[in-house]
């Protein structure tokens, strides 16, 4: 599965971005997908995620409420809408797609920026 991210820019507090994540390949081995994010100094924590069949999502607790995350499984492609960003959402986000066969995101994108000026 190969994926290709998109969306990612420099914007001011308050402001939206749309992230972008279009999956390709043997797509019938994942059967979910997520964004994960990355600042400097810090890990890569996990943001957010989507079920492919049933389309549930999760969130990690400091972007509920402000994110997103839709899916579209006829185009293999998921977004987050992010609402209301802080600049504690500067990171660099990364798509990823959870292996049906490992149960754990192994297919990753590469990444995209977003910045948030105050």
């Amino acid at each position: 599965v190969q994926l290709q991210a998109s969306g990612g820019g420099s914007v001011q507090v308050g402001d939206s971005l749309r992230l972008s994540c279009a999956a390709s390949g043997r797509t019938g081995s994942i059967d979910a997908m997520g964004w994960f994010r990355q600042a400097p100094g810090k890990e890569r924590e996990f943001v957010a995620s989507i079920t492919l069949f049933e389309g549930k999502s999760d969130y990690t607790d400091s972007v509920k409420g402000r994110f997103t995350i839709s899916r579209d499984n006829a185009q293999s492609v998921v977004e987050m809408q992010m609402n209301s960003l802080k600049p504690e959402d500067s990171a660099v986000y990364y798509c990823a797609a959870r292996s049906v066969k490992s149960g754990r995101y192994d297919r990753w994108g590469q990444g995209t920026q977003v910045t948030v000026s105050s």
